[in-house]
């Protein structure tokens, strides 16, 4: 039986003061229909309440059924990440560019969310990264990732030079830009313009993508979504590991970066008319006349 919602959680994008009438117009709508609407607090800052009560993400997910969020891909992954301990479902508004993530169209989220709120949905489990930094024996800083992790060169631009180890095994050393990990929901973004394939978010897998290898003969590798990999940065003036785009942290020769899969999953909500191939249509433009 579809779960029903009795409070949600309105989050729009930070950055944009343009959120507030559309978040507006959408806490009117779910007020009309019977809902306890909150507003997180990081997006009351920047449009104001809106007549809302507003709450910390924390303290917000300890208390919703639902959290709906308006913005890009970007904002989409920000909250997940915040969000995953509290296994609170997502749905997503796109007021971005791309919106793999975030695919409901401003435009129609009145009539969208209203079946969503009668059941008419369908519920999608996606995985998460898990990372961590280790030098000399200790470990000096981890993250979690929705999209992908990404060991790769810094600002100076000069190649890097690494080990890759798969559950242990020495797979290859290589010489290159950067190597990416990247999730099903990662595999359409840096990863598939470094040449990496589509994942459909139901495969429990992760890519691994080397990017601008000083060879002909590297190739993207699909795993099991439980392998251990391990990158080892064997020589590098300057380095980088980067979480999804948003955080990084700076490495040196010597450092390994571990990656596998996290505890927790993220739900994602979707119209039950959804269909992963037609949104790939859609966004990458497939099937147009040149």
């Amino acid at each position: 039986m579809a779960e029903k919602f009795k409070t949600i959680a309105l989050i729009g994008k930070y950055q944009s003061p343009d959120i507030g009438a559309p978040l507006g117009a959408l806490a009117r709508f779910l007020t009309e229909r019977g809902i306890q609407v909150l507003l997180a607090r990081q997006t009351a800052e920047r449009v104001g309440t809106l007549g809302l009560p507003s709450e910390n993400l924390p303290e917000l997910a300890a208390r919703v059924d639902l959290a709906i969020v308006m913005g890009g891909d970007g904002t989409m992954l920000n909250i997940a990440r915040t969000l995953v301990e509290h296994n609170v479902p997502l749905l997503g508004i796109n007021q971005g560019r791309l919106g793999f993530l975030t695919d409901v169209s401003i435009d129609t989220m009145d009539e969208t969310i209203g079946r969503v709120l009668d059941g008419d949905y369908i519920t999608e489990e996606r995985i998460l990264l898990r990372s961590s930094v280790w030098r000399a024996g200790e470990k000096v800083f981890d993250g979690c990732s929705f999209n992908d992790v990404v060991v790769g060169k810094g600002t100076i631009g000069r190649l890097i030079e690494v080990i890759i180890y798969i559950d242990g095994d020495f797979v290859y050393s290589q010489r290159l830009d950067g190597i990416v990990v990247a999730t099903p929901t990662g595999s359409t973004a840096y990863a598939l313009s470094a040449g990496g394939p589509i994942l459909h978010p139901s495969v429990e897998a992760v890519a691994l993508v080397p990017i601008c290898p000083h060879t002909l003969s590297a190739r993207p590798i699909v795993l099991n979504s439980h392998a251990s990999i391990e990158v080892l940065v064997t020589h590098a003036d300057d380095a980088r590991v980067h979480f999804d785009g948003q955080r990084h942290f700076d490495l040196i020769q010597g450092d390994r970066v571990r990656v596998g899969r996290a505890e927790r999953t993220i739900r994602l909500l979707h119209p039950v008319d959804h269909s992963y191939y037609a949104m790939l249509r859609q966004k990458l433009h497939w099937g147009e006349k040149l």
